[in-house]
Parts: C-alpha cells; sequence; structure tokens
C-alpha cells in the first residue's frame, strides 16, 4: 500500500527557514497531484502549495505566496516545501497529501486520497 512520510519541521525563530520533505513509498509520484496542507490549533486544515506531477503546475495560498516553494525530485520521488520568512501565524502540524485525480479544485480536500501523519512546524517570536 501507498505511505507518505514527511520529513523536517521542528522549532524555529521568526523570519527563519524550513525544509520539510515528503517521500512516498509503494507508489510513484508521477501523473498524481501533491498537496502540502497545515492545521493549527483549533482551525480547519488548509492547503497551503500544490503541485500537479504530470503538466508542473503549481499552487499557492496567498498567505505563503513569495514565501513557500514546492518543489519535485523525479529522481527520489520525494516533493519538498521549503518554507521561508516563517511567522508565528505559520505554526501548524504540516500533512503530505496525494490525489489520483489530475484536474479539480486545488483546495478539495476530499480529493485527496493518501495522507502523511504529519509533521509539526513551531515559529517562536
Amino acid at each position: 500500500q501507498l505511505q507518505l512520510v514527511e520529513s523536517g519541521g521542528g522549532l524555529v525563530q521568526s523570519g527563519g527557514s524550513v525544509r520539510l520533505s515528503c517521500a512516498a513509498s509503494g507508489r510513484s509520484f508521477i501523473s498524481y497531484t501533491i498537496g502540502w496542507f497545515r492545521q493549527a490549533p483549533g482551525q480547519e486544515r488548509e492547503l497551503v502549495a500544490a503541485l500537479r506531477w504530470r503538466d508542473d503546475t503549481l499552487y499557492y495560498a496567498d498567505s505563503v505566496k513569495g514565501r513557500f516553494i514546492i518543489s519535485r525530485d523525479n529522481a527520489k520521488n520525494t516533493v519538498n516545501l521549503q518554507m521561508n520568512s516563517l511567522e508565528p501565524v505559520d505554526t501548524a502540524v504540516y500533512y503530505c497529501a496525494m490525489s489520483g485525480s489530475y484536474y479539480f479544485p486545488w483546495t478539495d480536500t476530499g480529493s485527496y486520497d493518501y495522507w502523511g501523519q504529519g509533521t509539526q512546524v513551531t515559529v517562536s517570536s
């Protein structure tokens, strides 16, 4: 079965950077859509960035544009999220998710079929 495993995260000071990685086993990312979600305490899970592998198109939430970069590594079968200029409001559990659908609204959480366990990112003042 498909397994998604996130790595990275931890405690970082305001203005710092963190790089998250999502690795897949049992299935290639090729031809699928990968999203990075986050969920802060007491709030709903929201999409922050996504990548459609088949044509390398990208999505970013307005709140992270210019600060976060999503990228892929075909050889390693990983998707990365580089997070720069972090702020306390970015504190959340970050999840990697994959959809078997090619075309759907980016933020449609129900279209993502597989989820990683999540990794905590905490940004201090």
